[in-house]
């Protein structure tokens, strides 16, 4: 016999399952924006008669995009406990990723500094394989404080350089100084959990 209680129950376990896809389906999303604004980057010989100002505009747009994506994704993950063990290595890989995309593109344009990139990139590799054996490990590898603000100077110091407005290499370097502080932040969490 099928009760009032066990139909609300049931309905609420499926839209728990539904709930947990969700910020996986963002990650996956944002591996697609990061490949189509590294597009408008690298092969501006696509866009024939479309003046490098607007394609600039249309990869900033796409990384604001990718962006939100990254915060609704967390959101969605936090607030309803839609994580899964997916979500804790895809999440960080598709932002490496658009992260990535950005700079090689913002290098092919040469408006990042290489050294700044250089940082970045090695800290962020670095991080990701550590919260990667981490996640195998068991250990919880939800992101510090300091690697939230890691992530918004690096997005807002992508956004300048995409636009390329003023102050946007001083803002990259304050971005690498963030990046690597967090990086030295994990790494403390992590001998101290795998004492």
């Amino acid at each position: 016999m099928v009760t009032q209680e066990g139909l609300k129950l049931y309905k609420k376990q499926i839209w728990e399952k539904r709930l947990k896809n969700i910020p996986n389906i963002l990650a996956f999303f944002r591996v697609i924006l990061a490949f189509l604004m590294y597009m408008f980057l690298v092969n501006r010989n696509l866009f024939e008669g479309i003046h490098s100002s607007w394609l600039d505009y249309f990869a900033a747009l796409i990384f604001v995009i990718a962006s939100i994506t990254d915060f609704f994704d967390g959101y969605i993950a936090r607030e309803f406990n839609a994580t899964s063990k997916l979500g804790e290595i895809l999440d960080p890989l598709a932002d490496k990723m658009l992260v990535l995309g950005a700079f090689l593109g913002l290098l092919y344009l040469h408006r990042a500094n290489p050294w700044a990139v250089y940082l970045i990139l090695v800290r962020e590799f670095f991080i990701t394989a550590l919260r990667i054996s981490m996640a195998s490990e068991g250990i919880s590898v939800k992101a510090s404080f300091a690697g939230k603000v890691k992530t918004v100077f690096q997005m807002i110091a992508i956004g300048f350089l995409l636009m390329n407005w003023p102050f946007a290499n001083l803002l990259l370097w304050i971005a690498v100084f963030l990046t690597l502080y967090s990086g030295y932040d994990y790494l403390k969490v992590y001998l101290q959990k795998t004492k």
